[in-house]
């Protein structure tokens, strides 16, 4: 007899015994997943207003330039900035932001934490890597970042990217 072809006994608790997860945890794991694809895919490709949704409007990112940028003005700058900056890299024709390793904390139903490493491959290949510490929380079913903290562990000694 197969999963399927017995009576699930949800009991008071609705659980059903050896699941781990409740539906809305698992929503809640691929919409944060899906997140951090679209900031990867938008930004490496500089659609940044698909970045812009990305973010709460009193999101918070440190990208250890010694500042905290604030709210989706600021944030935003990072990204105008580092366009400009690259820009000017004429042997820059293509960013690849990868991430791996991606641990996801939920605290509730609309709050939750992720940290996740991340590598850049650009026209020299291997550019850049490091770590993301992240919180997220969900606005009327949609996930965002509330903030997001990047370390920088290396550079390769050609890379593209001002440091």
């Amino acid at each position: 007899m197969g999963p399927k072809d017995r009576d699930l006994d949800l009991g008071s608790t609705g659980h059903v015994e050896g699941i781990l997860m409740e539906i809305w945890q698992v929503i809640a794991r691929e919409s944060i997943r899906d997140l951090v694809a679209r900031y990867n895919a938008n930004g490496d490709t500089g659609r940044f207003a698909q970045v812009r949704e990305l973010f709460s409007p009193d999101a918070t990112m440190d990208i250890g330039d010694g500042r905290v940028y604030r709210g989706l003005e600021e944030v935003m700058t990072i990204f105008t900035g580092t366009k400009e900056a690259t820009g000017a890299a004429s042997a820059l024709t293509h960013v690849r932001h990868s991430t791996t390793t991606h641990q996801i904390d939920l605290i509730d139903e609309t709050h939750a934490s992720g940290r996740l490493y991340f590598f850049v491959v650009t026209d020299i290949g291997l550019d850049h890597w490091g770590r993301y510490v992240d919180s997220y929380i969900a606005t009327d079913g949609t996930w965002k970042f509330a903030s997001r903290k990047v370390t920088v562990d290396g550079w390769a000694a050609n890379s593209l990217f001002p440091h």
